[in-house]
């Protein structure tokens, strides 16, 4: 048995530890939020956060996230930063299908936790590694400006 710290609760899984840790939350723990995508960390459709670092669940082992606090899109929402990432992201309309979504938020919050005011450059190598076949991609960079923007003014 394998116990996690996901979403500020603990809970336990009796999985391999070396099952990615994508597979756990999904088919263990009933968290359809985070998404399989390619299965080799190049799309980000499974990104999760690790402390507040963005990882691809897809290839990371159950093992890696023991002792580690780990936050799924399921969680964002309970967030100051997540809730506005999220509010941003309706008010550029950014979701076409909305699969590759969850993880460009959670790539998204974790850029703004590290750099509250990245330039374009800056947002362009941190959402590099997630993939949006509907090309949002502006929209995306649109969205995060927004909350860039607000951050700036409670400063």
């Amino acid at each position: 048995m394998i116990t996690l710290d996901i979403n500020n609760r603990k809970v336990n899984v009796d999985v391999p530890p070396d099952m990615p840790l994508l597979w756990a939350l999904r088919d263990e723990l009933g968290m359809m939020g985070t998404k399989f995508g390619c299965g080799a960390g190049l799309c980000g459709a499974c990104t999760v956060h690790m402390g507040d670092a963005a990882v691809r669940s897809c290839v990371t082992p159950v093992s890696a996230a023991v002792g580690q606090r780990i936050t799924t899109i399921e969680h964002m929402e309970d967030q100051p930063l997540g809730a506005a990432v999220q509010a941003a992201w309706m008010a550029a309309n950014v979701p076409q299908c909305g699969y590759c979504q969850g993880g460009q938020v959670m790539s998204a919050v974790a850029l703004l936790k590290s750099n509250p005011k990245p330039t374009d450059s800056e947002i362009d190598d941190a959402m590099s590694g997630n993939i949006c076949r509907c090309g949002t991609y502006t929209r995306i960079r649109t969205a995060i400006k927004q909350v860039s923007a607000q951050l700036g003014a409670k400063a």
